[in-house]
């Protein structure tokens, strides 16, 4: 915390003096390309995850990768790099989060000492594209020489906390705790420890994108065990809890489950203001953070049952098959 004044006064400047050259940006533009080949284009899996995600979001950017194509990042300049930062780093256009052994009061002063002095920008407004309705179920194959385990993923349009549909993600976080939250989930036990058709099996919810999200399952199959048997096994999971809905004691699970890992969460100097920066940049507020366990705790068998006939709807889902290359 004694040092916490050079990093205020180090930041302040960087937002408003950084100084680009070619010197230093060319040899970064071939470090992230360096970082796509060896995560994206050398990862079957990590491609077909960039496949389904180009597929499952027909006109939000959200379907272009982070890290860009290829072709797009080798067009990048020092140029382009200074026009967005110029564009967007803005005092008014951020948040400072700081932890630890620090006095709020003094953390106030060096923020108005230091971030005080940079003026506010027009920022331009963000516009949020929206999705247009989904009629066609999609299905992506990938084969690769380099695939040893065979993978199955179904990725299901999902809202978030700013969506249309918000106000399912409580529920949907539930869901999702009850179907691929570990070992104890509905999916694991059925299809790796009950029918021994699985290595693997789960599922992924986050709600705290600034639009729209997804739902996501994934499984892999044993030795000896096909494709086709494994996806109709799930699929029939997921219709068993589309039909019959889930239970009481499920839901009340779930609950406690989630609600102790925000505790343990308290427990890391790192994970809670990670927590509130994102929550804060996506449109969220502190009071949202603090209010997410008691939240979770007001949500209904009814409203976990609504919310899975709401989202697990095979028009608007990616079906994404990861398998080994036939040798000829």
């Amino acid at each position: 915390s004694d040092r916490l004044e050079i990093v205020m006064r180090y930041e302040a400047d960087r937002m408003v003096n950084l100084v680009l050259t070619d010197e230093v940006v060319l040899p970064e533009r071939d470090v992230i390309l360096e970082e796509r080949r060896s995560r994206v284009d050398n990862e079957p899996g990590s491609q077909l995850r960039e496949t389904m995600q180009a597929a499952l979001y027909l006109n939000h950017p959200y379907r272009l990768p982070v890290i860009g194509w290829e072709h797009e990042i080798r067009n990048l300049s020092t140029e382009t790099a200074l026009a967005f930062y110029k564009r967007w780093y803005a005092p008014n256009n951020a948040v400072l989060v700081v932890a630890g052994d620090v006095d709020v009061d003094e953390v106030r002063h060096l923020a108005e000492k230091y971030y005080g002095k940079v003026p506010a920008k027009a920022v331009p407004e963000r516009l949020r594209p929206a999705e247009p309705p989904q009629r066609a179920a999609r299905r992506v194959t990938l084969e690769s020489a380099q695939v040893r385990q065979p993978s199955l993923s179904i990725a299901y349009l999902a809202p978030g906390y700013n969506s249309p549909g918000g106000e399912h993600a409580y529920a949907l976080q539930i869901l999702n705790q009850i179907l691929g939250g570990g070992a104890t989930s509905r999916l694991y036990r059925s299809l790796v420890v009950e029918q021994g058709l699985a290595a693997s099996a789960g599922s992924g919810y986050s709600a705290t994108a600034f639009d729209m999200s997804s739902f996501d399952f994934y499984t892999s199959p044993r030795p000896g065990v096909d494709m086709d048997t494994l996806e109709a096994a799930l699929r029939a999971e997921l219709a068993l809890v589309i039909r019959d809905g889930v239970t009481e004691a499920e839901v009340a699970l779930a609950k406690r489950q989630l609600q102790a890992s925000s505790v343990f969460a308290r427990d890391s100097l790192g994970a809670a203001p990670n927590v509130f920066g994102r929550a804060l940049t996506a449109g969220r507020t502190v009071e949202d953070v603090e209010a997410w366990p008691d939240r979770i705790g007001t949500v209904t068998v009814e409203q976990v049952n609504a919310a899975t006939r709401t989202v697990l709807r095979d028009e608007q889902s990616v079906t994404g098959l990861l398998l080994p290359k036939p040798t000829t």
